[in-house]
């Protein structure tokens, strides 16, 4: 009996894995991989992040300064609802919206901006948290405020389900999971770390600290290619644009 047809913008499988998607996912990610051709050589968006392998490999390198935070961080502390009505698809608010990256946390209690006051975009490359990153409601602006604000890897000792998969489906930011407990409690804001996807591992240059990860696995290359569109048509289960 033939399967029957994918149902359309809801879910795409790439072999093992399995994605969620929302109706402006193709949008976000056509304007995400418009981002990386313009950012990825020779600096990342971050100020003072760097790639440590070419664009082109498999298995990135990430380095640079880390921003911590806790454990159960919501949707709403990564983006407050208000900003919402922020399209990610059009240029401007797209930075917009990364300007806005972070500015539910209590700053009683995170007295670093994860953004400073006036930038659009983070000095911070790579994001350390602590278990259930994400949760709350299913807002698909999470990652996509935290990309667009220049962070390319959220480290974390778990996830909630639906920031992961919202993660891969735009190619914002690698969700990677680290393999013990504890960084979070470890590390520091402004720390130097480096994140290497390929050996999974975060180095924390700062204390000296080096820290395993779980393999991404399937994620990674749907990441890489800058989202779940942009994998398909990478890789010919859907037609290209140039083709179409």
């Amino acid at each position: 009996m033939a399967a029957p047809p994918p149902a359309a913008a809801a879910t795409t499988r790439t072999g093992a894995l399995t994605v969620g998607l929302s109706p402006y996912t193709a949008r976000t990610s056509a304007f995400r991989r418009a981002q990386i051709c313009r950012h990825r050589l020779p600096t990342l968006r971050c100020r003072r992040a760097q790639p440590l392998t070419a664009a082109a490999s498999s298995s990135p390198v990430f380095h640079g300064e880390c921003f911590v935070v806790g454990e159960n961080i919501d949707t709403d502390q990564i983006i407050p609802a208000e900003h919402l009505t922020l399209v990610p698809s059009k240029a401007d608010e797209y930075r917009k919206l990364g300007s806005f990256a972070f500015s539910g946390l209590p700053s009683a209690a995170y007295p670093t901006p994860f953004v400073a006051p006036g930038e659009e975009s983070s000095r911070y490359a790579v994001i350390v948290g602590g278990p259930n990153f994400g949760c709350g409601s299913s807002r698909e602006h999470a990652p996509v405020a935290l990309g667009a604000a220049g962070a390319r890897a959220v480290v974390a000792e778990s996830y909630a389900r639906i920031f992961f998969r919202n993660s891969v489906a735009t190619g914002e930011v690698y969700p990677l999971e680290l393999a013990e407990a504890g960084a979070w409690k470890e590390c520091k804001t402004g720390d130097i770390v480096t994140v290497d996807i390929g050996k999974a591992v975060m180095i924390n240059h700062t204390s000296g600290k080096e820290y395993k990860l779980k393999p991404i696995g399937d994620a990674g290359p749907v990441v890489e290619a800058g989202g779940i569109f942009a994998y398909a048509r990478k890789t010919g289960m859907i037609a290209s644009k140039a083709s179409a």
